[in-house]
C-alpha cells in the first residue's frame, strides 16, 4: 500500500513504533554517538541555512532574513556547542549520599538514561528554533524524535521532510507537516515525554490527550509579559530595548513585552522618544527589515483589536508615517496604545503582534497587585539600577524567567533553564534542565556486601528493640 493511501493514526503509530523498536535494540547512545548526532544536525542547519531562511518567509508571506539568522539559526548553531563542551559531565552518574546507620560500604547514584522516544509540537512563530534546539537536549540526552509542525508552516515543513531523512534515518527523526488533523492524533500517541510550544488553549488539549497515556509533558506558553521601567532607569535605554523586542517578528513571540508600565509622569516622554526610534528603524510599512503577520486571521484579530480599543476611548498612536497596516502583505505598523480599557481586547488576551499598550503607574504595589491578580506571566522585565528594587519585584512577582534591563535575552542563554510556570506553561528544555527533562534520572542503590539489615530480618526481638529505639530516639 502507498504510505499516501495509509489512514493518519496508522502512519503515526508505525513510526513510533519503529522509533520504539530502535530504542529497545540500543537504548543508551554512547557519548560519541550523541555528539555525532548533535554535528549531523548543526550539518544540516549549516548546508540549508538560506533555504531554511527563504521558507521560513515563504511561510510568512515576509520575513526578515536578518531575523531568522538571529533569532532561529544563530542560536540553533551555537547551542549545539554548548551542549557538546557540556555533554560529557551531563552524563555521568552522579553521587549521592547513603545512610552509614544501615548500610556499610553500599552505594547510591543517580544515573542519566534516555527516556526512549519523545514527540515535539512546533509553533509557527520560530519553527527552526523551537524544532531544533529541542531536538539538541533531546538528542544530547540519547532519545528518538517525532516532530509535528504547525499548519502555518508548510514550506518549512516540506523542506524538513525532504531534506532531513539524508541525515537521520526515520527510526531516529521523523517530521511530519500539519495537513489537518495532524496535531490531534499526534498528542494522543503513548510518548515517553511530550514537548508542546503554543497557545494555552490548545496546551490544555494536549495534556489532557497526552494524560490517557500518562505521558509527561513540558509546556511552553505564553501570556501577558510586563516590562516594569522603574523612576531611576534611562527611559531612551528603556524604549530602545523594549521596541526592539517588541517589534522584532512583528511581535509575534510568546515572551515579548506585551506591555509595558511606566511612572505616569514618563509616559508622554517614552511615546516622543518611541516615534524618534522605529521610524529610524523602519523608515516605511513596506521595510524589508519588518516581518509580516503570519496569516490573514491573525491580521484580522490584530486589526479588530486596534478598532476595539480605540472604540473605548483608547488613544491608538502609529510610529511609521503613512498606512498604519497593509492586508495584502498583512504589515501591521508598530502601535503605541494609551489609556486602553481593562476590558478592552488589547488587555484581555496576548496580544501577539507590534502593539505596545503603556500603563501608568505611581506606586510599584499597584504593578505588582496588578500583575499577581492575572496569571502567571512567562517572563517579566524590570529596567532599574537599584538592586534593591530589582530583588523586590523578583520576589514579589512570579514568572516563567526574567531578564533585567532587557528584554527576551534570557530565552537565548544556553546555560539557563527555559520555561513558564502556572498558566505560562511547566517544565524546561534549555541548559542542564533541558537534558535532565528527556532523561529519566534513575537512582540506583549497590549493597555492600554485607549488610546490616540481617541483625533487623524477623523474627524480632530484643536486639531489634535496641537497634529501632537507637535510630529513633
Amino acid at each position: 500500500m502507498n504510505l499516501a493511501d495509509t489512514p493518519l493514526d496508522a502512519q503515526l503509530e508505525s513510526a513510533l513504533a519503529a522509533q520504539r523498536r530502535a530504542y529497545f535494540a540500543h537504548p543508551v547512545p554512547t557519548l560519541a554517538e550523541r555528539k555525532a548526532d548533535l554535528r549531523t544536525l548543526q550539518r544540516f542547519i549549516r548546508d540549508h541555512k538560506a533555504a531554511l531562511c527563504d521558507a521560513i518567509s515563504a511561510d510568512y508571506g515576509h520575513r526578515s532574513r536578518h531575523e531568522t539568522l538571529l533569532a532561529e539559526i544563530f542560536p540553533a548553531i551555537d547551542g549545539i556547542d554548548h551542549v557538546i563542551k557540556q555533554l560529557r559531565g551531563w552524563m555521568k552518574p552522579q553521587r549521592r549520599a547513603v545512610d552509614l546507620r544501615n548500610f556499610f560500604g553500599a552505594r547510591n547514584r543517580v544515573i542519566p538514561q534516555p527516556l526512549g522516544v519523545v514527540g515535539v509540537i512546533v509553533p509557527w512563530n520560530f519553527p527552526v528554533n523551537l524544532s531544533l534546539i529541542p531536538l539538541t537536549y533531546i538528542f544530547a540526552a540519547g532519545n528518538r524524535a517525532m516532530v509535528k509542525m504547525s499548519e502555518n508552516s508548510r514550506h518549512l515543513a516540506k523542506l524538513l521532510i525532504d531534506k532531513m531523512p539524508g541525515y537521520f534515518p526515520p527510526e531516529k527523526l521523523q517530521f511530519f507537516d500539519e495537513t489537518g488533523g495532524v496535531g490531534i492524533a499526534f498528542s494522543k500517541l503513548p510518548f515517553d515525554h511530550l514537548l508542546f510550544t503554543g497557545s494555552g488553549a490548545t496546551g490544555r488539549a494536549v495534556m489532557a490527550a497526552a494524560a490517557q497515556n500518562l505521558c509527561p509533558v513540558t509546556l511552553e506558553l505564553g501570556g501577558k509579559a510586563p516590562a516594569i521601567v522603574c523612576d531611576d532607569f534611562p527611559l531612551r535605554t528603556a524604549a530602545e530595548r523594549i521596541l526592539f523586542v517588541k517589534c522584532l517578528n512583528a511581535g509575534q513571540i510568546c515572551t515579548t513585552v506585551d506591555h509595558a508600565w511606566l511612572p505616569q509622569s514618563r509616559i508622554d516622554e517614552f511615546v516622543r522618544l518611541a516615534r524618534e526610534i522605529v521610524p529610524a528603524r523602519y523608515p516605511q510599512l513596506d521595510s524589508p527589515d519588518y516581518t509580516s503577520i503570519i496569516d490573514a486571521r491573525s491580521f484580522d484579530r490584530l486589526v479588530a483589536a486596534l478598532d476595539d480599543a480605540r472604540a473605548r476611548g483608547a488613544q491608538v498612536l502609529p510610529l511609521i508615517d503613512g498606512p498604519a497596516f497593509d492586508a495584502a502583505t498583512r504589515k501591521i505598523a508598530p502601535h503605541i496604545v494609551l489609556n486602553a480599557p481593562d476590558d478592552c481586547q488589547l488587555m484581555q488576551r496576548e496580544i501577539f503582534g507590534p502593539v505596545l499598550p503603556l500603563r501608568g503607574y505611581t506606586s510599584l504595589d499597584t504593578v505588582i497587585e496588578t500583575i499577581n491578580a492575572g496569571p502567571r506571566p512567562l517572563a517579566v522585565y524590570p529596567f532599574s539600577h537599584d538592586g534593591a528594587r530589582v530583588q523586590m519585584l523578583l520576589d514579589r512577582v512570579m514568572s516563567g524567567g526574567v531578564s533585567v534591563n532587557d528584554a527576551l535575552f534570557h530565552v537565548g542563554q544556553h546555560d539557563l533553564p527555559f520555561g513558564g510556570v502556572g498558566a505560562s506553561g511547566m517544565g524546561h528544555y534549555h541548559g542542564h534542565e533541558g537534558f535532565e527533562t528527556f532523561s529519566k534520572l534513575r537512582p540506583v542503590f549497590y549493597q555492600a556486601r554485607f549488610s546490616s539489615l540481617k541483625f533487623l530480618w524477623p523474627p524480632y526481638g530484643k536486639f531489634a528493640d535496641r537497634v529501632l529505639a537507637f535510630l529513633t530516639k
